[in-house]
């Protein structure tokens, strides 16, 4: 079951990346109750023309932060650039900056509630530590519980002989 879940954990982390998935850990109330604090959102890259209002939306925002936020608003200046005023579902006033563009990373295609503390707890060097430990103390334990116990359930190595009696030379 560890192993699984193992697996499991770093196919939802790592290897949604490999189908076109991004996962960002949601870190702020602000688009609740859509995302919640502490969920895994999967973001999909998006021609940014094919977006409408009430999308939800992933970008970069001049600092480096990531945001996602929802499109109150599209504005088109007449040539080919868009950009998109957003707001986050929780908040009562919109972002005010017009987001270009060139910051938009993609649209959220779905999210996984509370696996982000798990993301987030993995990333530090202490919860990386506490993480193997307790995998290698379970895969100890089982081992440990297989050597002790008496094997049951297996069939006697008896019953599987040829007695004199079935021989075809008797």
């Amino acid at each position: 079951m560890l192993l699984s879940a193992v697996i499991l954990l770093a196919v939802l982390l790592g290897g949604m990346r490999l189908i076109g998935f991004t996962p960002y850990t949601v870190l702020s109330g602000s688009m609740e109750p859509a995302y919640h604090v502490g969920s895994v959102i999967y973001v999909r890259e998006v021609n940014p023309t094919e977006l409408k209002v009430d999308d939800p939306l992933t970008y970069r925002m001049s600092n480096g932060i990531v945001v996602t936020h929802r499109i109150e608003e599209i504005l088109n200046d007449g040539t080919s650039d868009l950009s998109f005023i957003t707001k986050g579902d929780a908040n009562q006033d919109n972002d005010g900056t017009p987001v270009p563009m060139s910051a938009v990373i993609g649209k959220p295609v779905f999210s996984i509630p509370y696996l982000g503390f798990v993301s987030e707890f993995v990333q530090r060097p202490l919860g990386l530590i506490i993480f193997i430990g307790l995998c290698l103390a379970v895969l100890a334990i089982t081992f440990i519980i297989d050597l002790l116990l008496p094997e049951s359930g297996k069939k006697s190595s008896d019953s599987d002989t040829v007695t004199d009696s079935d021989s075809p030379e008797s």
